[in-house]
């Protein structure tokens, strides 16, 4: 990844004696520029960098009071320049352009305020889609610093109420770490180093466990044990948090710098991280552990296959060598954002009986290795990976289990991360083609793509690994009603609700027409259909179709009567 310098952001270097010594280049983001995006005590409940499935969180995750609609306001002056609405991720979403070239958001919101309410709505129904992500004129809605722009709540991916705020490049849309923009968070917190893992590098990290070592903290300094290894080619991983003064909240690291004999061997630093590289995390992280059940822990390594990186591997990619008998002293530094820094301290060196190189095993035709297209294929079932697809190598396993109805095809291993979707083409067996859904399923998670038919095969796309298995979907949504009834006096009842349940959990259209016309029900998090009572619907008898289409076409369509 490279490191974001923005125009007038710059730091320059006066003394190159100073800028070689520096193992990552200095910041200079503006400083107490944007306020506090919320009228609540300032808080985290999540910081930029802190490592989740299949993401690292993209900005500060505000405290509400564990409340919902406390007024969110403007950070700085600016426009808002977008609004997303969407079931999942943000929810409801706010974008701020500022004159100094960067964008802040704020996620999870309930009702923005009466003006942008009402444009948006206008929006929709014009439209004809609840979910929207629209681009704003910038003389619309023009903010000033601390002006009310929305009510804080719980909406979206978000699973407690809190308020998600980020600040981006505009002309990238690279996030920024919030962290280093001088918002009062008072912060004299060194990082917490809770493990150290190790690696024999002669294999892939696919194809082992690591080994786990003791750590203590003694006056201030984190130690392990001298570590004697078997291998010649070996790797570091830690679990570390963070806290800022008088929280509890675990939160992410901010930098990791590997020395080996004092010198500066690898390091990686959450500075910034666009939506693009998120997914990255799984090449940052031991994926296969996580995947298992196990912590999360850190590479301090770069993995093969792992491109523009969070890396800065100057002096190496991490893999330590141990070509002789003497002990190799090992640093670790591990930083947040403020600078507070802990040392874990330890000695490594080879085992008596590994007195050369240790030999790699030879080249398997089964094994998948980043940098190249793996492709697998039988009579049944085909499928490939781009070159980019695996950030390090594996050996592939793949199994047929026969089923009275369609075969399940074994790829591997969902606990194997993927960069990027993939595609895959089972043999045709149906003789309704335009019926056929591919569902993915491993470890507890289902997914499900329509199946296009092409010249006797069936294709979808996926981006996880594990069990494949064709099904025939002749099955419309089912539509509930919740609280409601055909021919029902809704005069005191304020909103219509709807539970849409399809067998392949994806509904591909939703839509509800009142006396004719398209009436906006919301969906927030995917669940229930709502349409909250406004002057849409006046007071009198009216019809309500609900139609409910899911991804291979099937439809089901049912017609209410009430009295409002």
């Amino acid at each position: 990844m490279n490191l974001y310098k923005p125009v007038g952001l710059i730091s320059f270097c006066f003394l190159s004696v100073t800028c070689a010594a520096q193992f990552f280049s200095p910041k200079n983001y503006p400083q107490n520029y944007f306020g506090w995006p919320v009228e609540a005590k300032k808080a985290l409940a999540a910081n930029f960098g802190e490592l989740r499935p299949n993401h690292y969180h993209m900005g500060f995750d505000c405290k509400t009071d564990q409340k919902q609609n406390l007024p969110v306001i403007a950070a700085a002056d600016g426009y808002i320049a977008k609004v997303k609405i969407e079931p999942y991720g943000f929810g409801r979403a706010i974008y701020i352009n500022h004159p100094n070239g960067l964008t802040t958001l704020y996620a999870h919101l309930n009702n923005f305020n009466p003006e942008l309410e009402k444009y948006v709505t206008e929006q929709q129904y014009q439209l004809k889609s609840w979910k929207v992500f629209l681009d704003i004129p910038a003389n619309l809605f023009p903010v000033k610093k601390g002006m009310f722009i929305a009510y804080s709540g719980n909406t979206g991916g978000s699973q407690g109420p809190h308020v998600h705020f980020e600040i981006r490049d505009t002309k990238t849309d690279k996030v920024l770490n919030p962290s280093l923009f001088g918002f009062p968070l008072p912060d004299n917190v060194p990082p917490s180093i809770l493990r150290l893992a190790v690696y024999d590098r002669n294999t892939s990290t696919y194809e082992q466990s690591p080994k786990f070592y003791p750590i203590k903290k003694v006056k201030g300094v984190y130690t392990a044990p001298l570590i004697i290894t078997n291998t010649d080619k070996i790797s570091f991983g830690i679990s570390a948090v963070d806290k800022y003064t008088g929280s509890n909240n675990p939160n992410g690291i901010y930098e990791t710098i590997l020395y080996e004999d004092d010198t500066p061997v690898v390091g990686f630093q959450l500075d910034n991280i666009s939506y693009d590289e998120t997914r990255d995390v799984n090449a940052h992280i031991d994926y296969k552990l996580r995947s298992n059940g196990g912590p999360f822990v850190e590479h301090l390594s770069k993995l093969p296959g792992y491109n523009n990186s969070v890396y800065n591997t100057g002096n190496g990619n991490g893999v330590i060598m141990i070509e002789d008998d003497s002990v190799h002293q090992i640093k670790i530094a591990v930083k947040d954002a403020y600078g507070n820094t802990s040392l874990l301290k330890f000695g490594i060196k080879r085992g008596a009986g590994v007195s050369e190189k240790t030999k790699t095993a030879s080249f398997n035709p089964k094994e998948f290795v980043p940098g190249f297209i793996n492709l697998f294929e039988n009579n049944s079932i085909s499928f490939y990976l781009s070159e980019n697809a695996l950030f390090d190598s594996l050996r592939f396993r793949y199994n047929e289990i026969p089923q009275q109805g369609y075969t399940i095809y074994q790829l591997h291993s969902a606990n194997v991360p993927v960069h990027g979707y993939f595609p895959v083409k089972i043999k045709a067996t149906s003789s309704m083609p335009d019926k056929m859904v591919m569902h993915r399923f491993s470890n507890g998670k289902d997914d499900y793509a329509k199946a296009e038919f092409n010249n006797g095969w069936y294709k979808a796309s996926f981006r996880e690994l594990g069990n494949f298995q064709l099904m025939l979907d002749t099955l419309a949504p089912a539509i509930t009603p919740i609280g409601f009834k055909d021919g029902m006096n809704c005069s005191k009842l304020s909103s219509l609700r709807f539970v849409i349940v399809d067998n392949t959990e994806e509904i591909k259209n939703f839509t509800a027409l009142l006396d004719g016309e398209w009436l906006r029900f919301s969906n927030d998090k995917g669940r229930t259909f709502i349409y909250i009572f406004d002057d849409k619907c006046a007071a009198g008898e009216h019809e309500l179709k609900i139609i409910a289409e899911d991804q291979v076409g099937n439809i089901n369509e049912k017609i209410y009567r009430f009295t409002r």
